[in-house]
């Protein structure tokens, strides 16, 4: 078993029924990391929270540091001689997510000009290519903004992954890989959703990263 993994499930033995799932999920996300694609996540209230959480994990060093590569570096040092040590040794490897809640802008605009309700299927309209991955958040499962989404993002031939409790709701039935922890309150759902996506970015971290 991967060892983050076999550490979450030692902390958390409640999630043993979701180990697969979990696996399943980093397979998915690891695998659209080696074609070069990126990762689209939304949620609402605490999952939105969730989302941006992510975000923050994956775009820079999360437990190891992600050295810049040699090549880019000897680029920036040529192009910007006098801070370019500065620059090179600050500035982190990423894996490129989204987190679709961000952008209050684009999101309050459409919502006026259109429905608040296709917000995130609207992003994923426009940043959704072939082969990257939509990880959809909702303690129910049945977040219409969200579900919209996903729906998009199946027909444009994303990869899908739901984070869900509860019965998983619309979202786990859609997705390419359901984790549907076990707990039926919103607060105790979130609480769960935690560690099982620091755990999976722990697990890309290592797999894309050396110490």
């Amino acid at each position: 078993m991967n060892p983050e993994l076999s550490t979450l499930l030692h902390r958390y033995p409640s999630l043993k029924c979701c180990e697969t799932d979990i696996y399943r999920a980093f397979g998915i996300i690891s695998d659209t990391y080696k074609r070069k694609g990126k990762l689209l996540i939304c949620g609402n209230g605490g999952s939105c929270a969730d989302a941006e959480h992510i975000v923050g994990e994956l775009m820079k060093g999360f437990r190891k540091k992600r050295k810049m590569p040699n090549e880019l570096a000897e680029q920036l040092r040529a192009q910007a001689e006098a801070h370019a040590d500065f620059i090179v040794n600050s500035l982190e490897c990423g894996l490129p997510a989204i987190a679709l809640s961000a952008h209050s802008a684009l999101n309050t605009a459409f919502a006026n000009d259109k429905n608040p309700d296709l917000i995130y299927a609207q992003q994923v309209m426009g940043y959704g290519e072939q082969g990257d991955a939509f990880l959809g958040i909702s303690t129910s499962g049945n977040a219409k903004n969200v579900v919209y989404a996903m729906e998009v993002a199946k027909a444009k031939e994303l990869y899908t992954v739901a984070l869900t409790g509860r019965d998983g709701g619309s979202l786990a039935k859609m997705a390419d890989a359901s984790i549907i922890v076990p707990a039926t309150e919103t607060y105790q759902i979130q609480e769960l959703h935690l560690p099982i996506y620091h755990t999976i970015c722990l697990m890309l971290e290592n797999e894309f990263f050396e110490e």
